[in-house]
């Protein structure tokens, strides 16, 4: 057996989670391998909306185990608030999620730092969500952090300590933030900490590769967008893990020959929140209609997404570096009044066109060059088949298949679990 994964190929809010809990049913382990708290998977079904931000969104099927993987960074605080929330719905999950004991713990001075050092930023700020990803991480590659696995030694304290001590010292570079109650919030800590013991913790690495071996199907569930990538995504308006199929490996403990399919979930269109580049933004009309017909707005954050057309030279890039091999198009739907579509198919700059990312996507000269496309003006709402969608929304699926040439198995055409079509069915 190999582990599939699902990833998204924009600036994250594809649609992951939806995906993810449709395709679960077809697997017996879905994991979470890179990220934290600073993604936001909605689902919605049965009437309801559900937004998880470390657990794997496959919780919601049941006799499927969800696990929090190594390359994944835990806030307790947050994790027993969506743990409460499974509670509350009546969601059966404590012999269904286990926890990673090398997944590092977000501490609430990491959330200090985060804030301090963005505040300090004024204008070059990089849109962090400010749940102390980023301080959490450079502690992890700096050799100090705290693991979920820390929290069963008898000297967790001191180690808690050593490292509040060290942060404090780091804030005082920065000026005094205004309303951190931070005796607080580690109070409130501290007792997350204490629910979290009462999980199952395992070793991630080897309970993934035993599953494996037993011949377990497993799924990998990527958080934010490739473009988001600390190595090749629009640095440093990036996050702070790898959040390509590369991440897999080391967010799990798997070898690279133990990755099977990788399905790529792209907008019909594009979005991005917070600052960095984002070459097809629109400012006009267009871009409202669009925040306001995709209903635009950051399910960790609440901020309005910036909104433009499909770039397909970006996506083609994404394409590559993950090895996708099936294509996943979600929100079709919000493009169903538009007269026109259009698609990024190259890049202008001075020296001539391209099809390849350039190294900055802010310079100057850079200037989408785009193909339009008639729109389908009418609802996909009931089509359950690719052959019975308007010609233009089918038109325009084959044309991305060819540039990018990767095949589509699946259209969303809204935000419920039912709302899909499979391209092959």
């Amino acid at each position: 057996m190999k582990v599939d994964v699902l990833l998204g190929l924009q600036w994250g809010d594809e649609g992951k989670g939806k995906i993810v809990d449709y395709l679960a049913p077809s697997y017996d382990v879905i994991c979470r391998f890179q990220g934290g708290p600073n993604a936001g998977h909605t689902l919605k079904f049965d009437g309801q909306k559900y937004v998880l931000h470390t657990i794997p969104s496959g919780i919601f099927r049941d006799n499927i185990i969800n696990l929090v993987g190594n390359g994944v960074v835990i806030d307790p605080i947050t994790f027993q608030k969506e743990v409460d929330k499974l509670t509350s719905a009546g969601i059966q999950y404590e012999d269904r999620l286990l926890i990673a004991e090398k997944a590092h713990l977000i501490l609430p001075t990491h959330r200090m730092l985060d804030a301090a050092s963005e505040l300090a930023k004024g204008a070059q700020k990089i849109g962090s969500t400010l749940k102390g990803i980023g301080p959490t991480y450079m502690d992890k590659t700096g050799r100090n952090g705290l693991r979920v696995g820390d929290i069963l030694e008898p000297d967790f304290m001191n180690r808690y300590d050593q490292l509040k001590s060290k942060h404090l010292g780091l804030l005082k570079m920065y000026p005094e933030l205004p309303d951190f109650d931070l005796e607080g919030e580690e109070a409130k800590w501290h007792e997350a900490i204490a629910k979290l013991k009462q999980f199952t913790i395992v070793n991630g690495e080897f309970y993934i590769n035993q599953a494996l071996s037993d011949g377990k199907s497993i799924l990998a569930e990527g958080a934010q967008g490739s473009m988001l990538d600390i190595d090749y995504g629009t640095y440093p308006f990036v996050t702070s893990s790898s959040t390509i199929t590369a991440g897999v490996c080391v967010g799990l403990g798997v070898a690279p020959s133990k990755i099977g399919e990788v399905i790529g979930i792209t907008k019909a269109y594009c979005t991005r929140v917070g600052s960095g580049p984002f070459p097809t933004e629109l400012f006009d009309d267009i871009g409202e209609k669009l925040r306001k017909e995709g209903a635009e707005f950051g399910a960790t954050t609440g901020r309005p997404r910036r909104c433009g057309w499909i770039d397909l030279v970006q996506l083609k890039y994404t394409c590559m570096l993950n090895g996708v091999t099936q294509l996943v198009l979600t929100k079709a739907d919000v493009l169903n009044t538009f007269d026109t579509i259009k698609t990024c198919i190259a890049y202008e700059l001075d020296s001539g066109e391209t099809t390849e990312l350039p190294f900055d996507l802010t310079r100057p000269d850079l200037q989408p060059i785009y193909k339009s496309y008639k729109g389908w003006q009418t609802s996909l709402e009931d089509i359950k088949a690719f052959n019975d969608l308007p010609a233009q929304a089918s038109d325009y699926i084959i044309e991305l298949e060819k540039y990018l040439d990767c095949k589509v198995t699946m259209i969303s055409t809204g935000p419920d679990r039912k709302e899909l079509i499979p391209v092959n069915a």
